[in-house]
């Protein structure tokens, strides 16, 4: 019995070992390239041009001398939601415009030990967290989770609002 295909050395039909070996090393070179860009992206947080106050403190301070409420973000470095929200929220130019505006902001880690007393008072287990209170640390309004821009921005102008309404 004779076979259907040539003994000869033709090998047009396989295909070439090292095409398919440059497929693969361009395909695995091209997912390692994307992935490290991905988790650049996910991890990269912009700067933004709020004036944060050094701490819970000095904010409430400049929060008796100005009158205005404070705002307290509770965030921690290790917080995915947090990181969205700073690259999509507090780096955008209207939200600190409006948060310097109107309110003393505060950024307040939830892993430094220095802020126990804060997260205690205001009873915090997880972030990103958004308190408005009035100078004396009262809560006004809060906010738990990632919010996007445009909720963020009502947010502000009810907690101003509330805000108006108390004075």
């Amino acid at each position: 019995m004779q076979s259907k295909f040539p003994i000869t050395g033709d090998h047009e039909s396989r295909p070439n070992g090292k095409s398919f070996f440059h497929f693969w090393r361009c395909f695995w070179l091209s997912f390692l390239v994307i992935s490290l860009a991905y988790a650049w992206y996910c991890y990269y947080v912009p700067s933004n041009r709020v004036a944060w106050a050094e701490s819970y403190a000095s904010a409430q301070t400049k929060a008796i001398q100005t009158g205005k409420p404070i705002l307290l973000y509770f965030t921690g470095e290790w917080c995915v939601p947090c990181r969205i929200m700073k690259r999509n929220v507090w780096a955008d130019e209207q939200v600190a415009a409006s948060v310097n505006a109107e309110f003393i902001p505060v950024e307040i880690d939830v892993d430094d030990p220095d802020d126990a007393a804060v997260l205690a008072r205001y009873n915090i287990v997880g972030s990103p967290f958004t308190i408005v209170t009035d100078q004396e640390g009262n809560v006004l309004r809060w906010r738990e989770g990632g919010l996007e821009k445009s909720e963020f921005l009502e947010f502000l102008k009810a907690s101003n609002s509330f805000v108006s309404e108390d004075s």
